[in-house]
């Protein structure tokens, strides 16, 4: 796909979806902010295209200065996260604002999601072709885990069961994105992400028909399903483990 076509629509898109949903976004604002008259925004460094850093914007979901009294994955029971915060997630609406990093290059509206510096720093070197591209809002990995904060539930170490059991496999996926993306690939996940707020089973099938025609592993697939538990597995390059078929 034309990178000069992939970023003209994202902004575009993006510069709309800002105009649409600004009395949305406006209204999470306010909903955040009368509950503990704090920022209605968090702001945090995540790794960019190349290898850098950007600062991403979102709603905060959880208590200020939540990062420096915990981890960085976030299972749904963490006590970190407000009120207001548990209906936004469920919503995905913490990361709507994030269209305003579109605009401004940092992200893309598909990509592989950034990761916070941390995470960054483990990847193996084939991992490290996820910095290559501009981090996206959604990808087909954020559709399989967008119950993640379920999936880490009752963890006691929320951050070493994120790399065993969802890291290989998110991994995967946007390593998969990055070799078949195209303007109706992009197209695809951006209207299987609104259908997963709707109905997940639905997105979840749509996705594998999609991913079906990707010439993925079969065990990829499989995972990528969510109809059984996930197995935790090596992550992409640390040593053999199923790719392409």
């Amino acid at each position: 796909m034309s990178l000069i076509l992939k970023r003209a629509f994202d902004f575009v898109a993006a510069t709309c979806g800002l105009i649409v949903f600004s009395p949305l976004l406006l209204a999470v604002m306010l909903a955040i902010w009368l509950q503990d008259r704090q920022s209605p925004f968090y702001i945090a460094r995540r790794a960019a295209r190349g290898g850098g850093t950007f600062r991403m914007v979102k709603f905060r979901s959880m208590v200020v200065n939540a990062d420096r009294i915990g981890g960085a994955s976030t299972a749904s029971t963490d006590r970190r996260i407000t009120p207001v915060g548990r209906f936004v997630r469920a919503y995905k609406l913490d990361e709507l604002i994030q269209l305003w990093n579109v605009v401004t290059g940092d992200m893309s509206l598909v990509g592989p999601r950034p990761q916070v510096m941390s995470d960054a720093a483990l990847y193996t070197d084939l991992e490290q072709r996820m910095l290559t591209v501009r981090p996206g809002i959604t990808d087909p990995a954020s559709i399989v885990f967008s119950d993640e904060g379920e999936v880490l539930k009752g963890a006691s170490n929320p951050d070493r069961e994120y790399n065993r059991l969802i890291r290989p496999w998110k991994s995967r996926l946007a390593l998969a994105y990055i070799d078949n993306r195209s303007f109706a690939v992009d197209l695809g996940l951006i209207i299987l992400t609104i259908v997963a707020i709707v109905s997940r089973p639905t997105a979840l099938a749509g996705l594998g028909r999609l991913l079906s025609g990707w010439r993925l592993h079969p065990l990829v697939i499989r995972m990528a399903a969510r109809q059984e538990p996930l197995l935790a597995y090596p992550p992409p390059g640390a040593e053999a483990a199923p790719q392409h078929s």
